[in-house]
């Protein structure tokens, strides 16, 4: 169901349905991929990974700041050992970077300790304590102050969107099914045991849910009558900064924690950029993505009393995101009490990027466990082919590429030199909105942020999906960026201009204008 919309009534028969495209769904289905199942991904919104998973800082955590014996601090540490392959296996970009916590005072150096212990009965590897002199040198952008530090080479960034696309791809290419735009309005049960999933456009009739809905597990799980927890929602606001100070810093670089956050950071991207937050703001609201003047100066006092040379002059983009916290101190990952059939993994804060790829097997286990029967699909594939990347290429890679396919020629964003194929690409791949392709390709990541690409990126999805431009959105209902043509609007101008009186149809001009001012204040703006 990749790429297509369900008809009304429509009936899915399905083994197990999983609620919520984040990376940790994504995984799951991936990793259910691997046994001769019928999996379906079920999607609220119009791509995956458009709730949290696209304002993740993707940071590949080490696994130090975790409480022994939680399953965040088991979890994690298995992830991560898993990146190295899976990043391989999807073509996905990942680095191990290295992690370092500074103190910057002989108060903060014991805190460091309690940590590194705590890493140590973790089983993180390699972890080291560093005095001032080794910290500078690892890391010469280091304020003076910093007295100490803790060094975790093991780890590393990745981008959380382009992996979950991947995950998302290669599980549809095992037999999955996608369903985006997709939100869960019921659960069936029968005699107490899950019976179906229904949204507006489908009923999916399966024996197994998985509930991967991130700030909305509590709510899903409330739809099959279970409410043992409760998501409460924490913000985060993060700032881009420009690749020309993407050096700044070779690791992450923590503070010492706060007692609801790993603080703000300093990191190194994937793609060369310098990214500084999140803020830790507890919220009632599940669509709160504003960034505000009280965020903006506590990023940057945190960021740069750690690293002095970090500016807010070097901003290009700002955005926000929220965390699924919960009422209980660790994942929630067990079988609903209340509803046979439904397992929750919910509540899945940092460090659940890293833990995904752990999550998912853990997952599979415990259906396993339940009575699923799982038998291996023979002709799984775990390779995703990689993606065209053309401004990574040589000049005489580029040249051939150009003289195979004309539309590697032409140049539809510039500051990140990304080619009409690329955009093609990603819409066959899946984007189906301006922020889709943008996640995709980074058309509209770079400096002049979309200035120059917009308009063009816009007309090529008007035709590769056969929609009109003004119906292209950006991130999905709500955002239309064109609401009607340019005719229109000099028609209507010169009708006002000229006293004339002219019914304008519903859906134009200032009835559109306040539809998209009204879905910009709660789209999040995207990474970059």
């Amino acid at each position: 169901m990749q790429g297509t919309r369900a008809t009304q009534s429509m009936t899915v028969k399905a083994d197990v349905a999983i609620i919520g495209a984040g990376v940790v769904g994504a995984a799951i289905a991936r990793e259910l991929a691997r046994y001769d199942l019928r999996v379906v991904l079920i999607e609220r919104e119009v791509e995956a990974a458009f709730g949290t998973s696209k304002a993740n800082s993707g940071v590949v955590h080490a696994g130090f700041h975790s409480t022994p014996g939680t399953l965040k601090a088991s979890l994690c540490v298995q992830g991560n050992a898993m990146f190295d392959d899976i990043a391989g296996e999807l073509s996905v970009p990942f680095r191990r970077n290295g992690s370092l916590m500074v103190a910057m005072s002989t108060d903060e150096v014991g805190v460091l300790r309690e940590h590194f212990e705590q890493g140590r009965r973790n089983g993180v590897p390699g972890l080291r304590l560093l005095d001032a002199d080794e910290a500078r040198k690892s890391e010469p952008g280091l304020a003076p102050e910093v007295v100490a530090a803790l060094y975790a080479p093991t780890g590393g960034v990745v981008c959380p969107f382009q992996l979950t696309f991947a995950l998302v791809e290669n599980a549809v290419a095992n037999g999955g099914a996608f369903m985006a735009g997709s939100p869960v309005t019921s659960i069936h049960l029968r005699d107490g045991r899950v019976a179906a999933v229904e949204t507006p456009e489908a009923i999916i009739e399966t024996a197994w849910v998985v509930n991967a809905a991130g700030l909305f597990a509590d709510r899903i799980a409330a739809m099959a009558g279970d409410e043992s927890f409760e998501i409460r929602p924490r913000k985060g606001e993060e700032y881009l900064l420009d690749k020309r100070v993407g050096s700044l810093v070779r690791s992450t670089v923590f503070p010492v924690p706060t007692a609801v956050s790993k603080g703000i950071l300093v990191i190194p991207t994937v793609d060369g950029n310098i990214m500084v937050g999140p803020t830790a703001e507890d919220t009632r609201d599940r669509l709160d993505l504003t960034t505000t003047r009280a965020g903006f100066e506590a990023v940057f006092a945190a960021a740069r009393r750690m690293v002095p040379s970090v500016s807010p002059r070097d901003i290009i983009a700002s955005f926000a995101g929220l965390r699924a916290a919960c009422s209980e101190d660790d994942f929630i990952i067990r079988p609903s009490r209340v509803a046979r059939g439904l397992v929750h993994v919910a509540g899945i804060e940092s460090p659940g990027l890293t833990a995904a790829p752990a999550i998912a097997r853990m997952v599979a286990e415990i259906l396993r466990e339940e009575g699923l029967k799982m038998r291996a699909r023979r002709a799984f594939n775990p390779v995703r082919p990689a993606p065209v990347r053309f401004a990574h290429l040589s000049r005489a890679q580029q040249a051939r590429l150009v003289a195979s396919d004309p539309a590697f020629g032409r140049i539809v964003c510039r500051c990140e030199t990304v080619t009409e194929a690329e955009v093609v690409d990603a819409i066959r791949r899946g984007a189906r909105t301006v922020d889709g392709v943008k996640l995709r390709t980074r058309a509209g990541m770079g400096r002049c942020q979309g200035g120059f690409c917009l308009p063009r990126v816009m007309k090529i999805l008007s035709r590769e999906l056969g929609i009109p431009v003004e119906h292209v959105t950006k991130r999905g209902p709500g955002s239309v960026i064109a609401p009607y043509p340019a005719k229109a609007l000099l028609r209507e101008s010169e009708t006002r201009s000229t006293g004339g009186e002219r019914e304008v149809p519903a859906g134009t001009m200032a009835e559109s204008g306040a539809r998209v001012r009204a879905g910009f204040r709660t789209a999040p703006a995207a990474r970059g």
